[in-house]
């Protein structure tokens, strides 16, 4: 689901131009972000979370791996680097991974995708906190109001909750939770770090492969079998939602600029609502889409800067996050800089 890098602005070669055009990227990113929460769903029918997690995240290191051997990239170096990236692939990998996987053992993958729309409002909350020089305005003060509103009308709290998984729901949103935390650990520690976008994600990936390696084993059994769907849900999740998106993130951030990114964000909970109703069957109340469009607007709230010169010359600086839907995918509430989000989930 990720990593949240900090890097130069990549400059465009004149001659270079895609051979895709950056709308059908877009929309490619949009959708595998979307499913990602599907995947999870359905990874989670033949495999213990802990286990899709780590499938996802060998499967997500090994597509970055080629990128990084076809672009002749190479680790990072130096003990603190690594140290800081270790805390980073927990926080932006690990932990929301896991979580959402164990959330979705009881909870609709339509609310899972809807909890992790709530970032953006974690994050606003966090930045302020954290962030000194991040000060909240009236504009973003009422975004966080209102889609805080909205995770209560999402729940149906008028029904007592009723017919809710608490512990589903709270792990869920604990994964959200768990991606601003790491965006503003990697603002205060890798900010400006020498080595590529792509060398420090893949480094990151790879880290919070070795931490699942080491935790799955103590806590799961190895597979007596196979199932094909859900080892396909898997592999597609990490190679796809893991792996490619943070390619395919990266490329739209150097071509259409961070702002015009990071509008997959508000994308992904609509996919995922729509694939969760559409191909497995899940029941939709109308608390649900009404309750994701406040939050949706509250968040977008949040992201609001006065001035628009501050934004162009924050654009000088690109974050990237590698999942997830999960996750980022998903775009980052407390910074002054423009963000890009890569996965959520």
């Amino acid at each position: 689901m990720s990593s949240d890098i900090t890097v130069p602005r990549p400059r465009a070669h004149p001659s270079a131009r895609p051979a895709v055009d950056w709308r059908l990227r877009f929309a490619a990113l949009c959708l595998v972000w979307g499913f990602s929460f599907l995947l999870i769903k359905v990874g989670t029918g033949g495999f213990a979370p802990f286990q899709v997690t780590l499938g996802r995240l060998v499967f997500g290191t090994a597509v970055l791996a080629a990128a990084m051997v076809v672009r002749r990239e190479r680790l990072p170096r130096g003990a603190r680097t690594w140290a800081h990236l270790a805390v980073a692939g927990f926080l932006l990998n690990a932990l929301p991974f896991s979580l959402f996987a164990y959330a979705e053992l009881t909870i609709p993958s339509t609310l899972a995708g809807i909890c992790n729309a709530t970032s953006p409002l974690w994050g606003m909350v966090l930045s302020c906190v954290a962030l000194s020089e991040d000060r909240p305005t009236r504009l973003r003060v009422a975004g966080l109001g209102i889609g805080f509103l909205g995770v209560l009308t999402v729940l149906g709290v008028w029904h007592g909750f009723d017919g809710l998984d608490a512990t589903g729901t709270a792990l869920a949103l604990l994964a959200s939770l768990s991606y601003p935390v790491g965006w503003i650990y990697v603002r205060r520690t890798l900010a400006g770090s020498g080595p590529s976008h792509l060398s420090l994600t893949g480094a990151q990936l790879l880290l919070a492969t070795a931490q699942l390696a080491v935790v799955t084993p103590l806590f799961t059994t190895f597979p007596e079998r196979f199932p094909a769907v859900p080892l396909l849900a898997v592999a597609a999740l990490g190679a796809l939602g893991t792996g490619l998106a943070v390619l395919i993130q990266y490329g739209l951030v150097a071509e259409v600029g961070p702002t015009t990114a990071q509008m997959v964000t508000y994308f992904i909970p609509v996919i995922a609502t729509a694939a969760g109703v559409a191909l497995l069957g899940e029941s939709l109340t109308w608390s649900t889409p009404v309750g994701a469009l406040i939050v949706l607007a509250g968040a977008g709230l949040t992201q609001a800067r006065p001035g628009g010169g501050r934004g162009r010359a924050a654009g000088s600086r690109v974050r990237l996050r590698g999942s997830e839907p999960p996750g980022a995918e998903r775009a980052h509430a407390g910074q002054r800089s423009e963000k890009a989000r890569s996965g959520s989930a």
